[in-house]
């Protein structure tokens, strides 16, 4: 079964449910140009990690053992020292409280009194946040310095319920979030302005791809400043020249929204885990001949109970009974092969197949030597 060649102009994935309960037929999708700020982004304009350690308060009764957990205790009574009340000496057995990691991501020259959003994580024993209060938390960077302070309600979206005989969870309800709920205190040292050069990055390393980045900007920057701004350092970075008559801010933006057709390496990534199989354009199958079929055994026990004759002295036994049988699927013989996506994809359909068996035939025509591009196993 041979199918008509077309030649595929953008990227097609074909995704395949996890579990079907028949044959799956690969979808086909395809895109366009993307913008350079999409596919690249400026070296040195970053985001900066930052963490905190801190105590949840307001929990119904979900909070840490203080037994077991005894960071939480120790930083409840070092809380209550610093406000007055000395309780070093009591028993403290509240479980209101939680430790609590507390994350988040400083944007690239934030200003102080901006706010950002926060990830709160239980770290003792408690069962759930919900419902609980972050007390102020200070939030250091790498080099110790406290960068933000972090305060304010939870958001927490899963739950958990449980009774004497049975417990329903849905979701991670020891972890939530604040929106806002970080004020920024310290601003990143350097500006933008400050950058030593203009270095566009590539998310996907690809030598054509930083290609058609600097021939997109340059035939912009002709048009705006009659010569060239940019030319390609490696398969990652494109190194953009300074024009002295332009406000850089300005510049980045114009830059970003110029439009690329993307170059991607073949390649089929395979989760057998999920039965998924993504399939990228430039995907290319020497022509095959490709059966498959399934073994199935079935094995049924029946055992039956032997009473003995009345009066005959005899004892009750369980006489096994056992049933196998076995049935093979007839395969289909089928040619696949093919310069683009369109034709693989229309020869899978062709054959119908489940996800399984389309792992199980990539991953030989792989060994045989005709699928033409990486395959990752995931």
């Amino acid at each position: 079964m041979r199918a008509p060649l077309r030649v595929a102009l953008a990227l097609a994935v074909a995704l395949v449910p996890a579990v079907p309960t028949r044959a799956a037929a690969p979808v086909i999708a395809t895109g366009g140009y993307a913008r350079i700020k999409d596919v690249a982004s400026l070296k040195g304009v970053r985001d900066n990690q930052i963490v905190g350690y801190g105590l949840v308060t307001g929990l119904q009764g979900t909070g840490d053992t203080l037994r077991n957990a005894q960071f939480t205790e120790q930083s409840l009574q070092s809380m209550l020292d610093r406000m007055g009340i000395n309780v070093r000496d009591a028993r403290l057995r509240t479980r209101n409280v939680a430790a609590v990691m507390v994350t988040a991501d400083l944007p690239p020259y934030v200003g102080a009194g901006s706010r950002i959003d926060v990830t709160v994580t239980s770290l003792g024993d408690a069962t759930s946040l919900r419902g609980g209060t972050l007390l102020m938390t200070p939030l250091s960077g790498g080099d110790g310095n406290v960068y933000a302070a972090a305060q304010g309600p939870l958001a927490v979206s899963g739950f958990s319920a449980q009774g004497q005989a049975e417990q329903l969870t849905q979701g991670v309800p020891t972890a939530g979030r604040i929106p806002n709920g970080a004020l920024i205190e310290r601003e990143v040292p350097g500006a933008f302005r400050d950058l030593p050069e203009l270095i566009f990055e590539l998310k996907n390393p690809d030598f054509k791809t930083a290609t058609m980045v600097a021939d997109a900007i340059n035939a912009y920057a002709i048009g705006r400043f009659r010569r060239r701004i940019a030319s390609p350092r490696d398969q990652r970075s494109v190194v953009l020249q300074r024009p002295r008559d332009m406000v850089l801010p300005r510049l980045v933006a114009e830059i970003g929204d110029l439009t690329i057709q993307p170059d991607v390496p073949a390649r089929v990534v395979v989760d057998q885990r999920t039965g998924t199989v993504v399939i990228g354009r430039n995907v290319q199958i020497s022509t095959v001949a490709v059966t498959h079929g399934n073994l199935t055994v079935r094995v049924t026990e029946t055992p039956e109970v032997s009473q003995p004759a009345p009066f005959s002295n005899g004892q009750t036994t369980v006489v096994p009974r056992t049933e196998v049988a076995a049935r093979e699927e007839q395969g289909r013989l089928a040619v696949l092969g093919g310069s683009d996506l369109q034709t693989l994809v229309r020869g899978l359909n062709q054959v119908g197949l489940k996800p399984t068996d389309i792992i199980a035939i990539l991953q030989a025509v792989k060994t045989a030597g005709a699928l033409q591009a990486e395959l990752v196993v995931q």
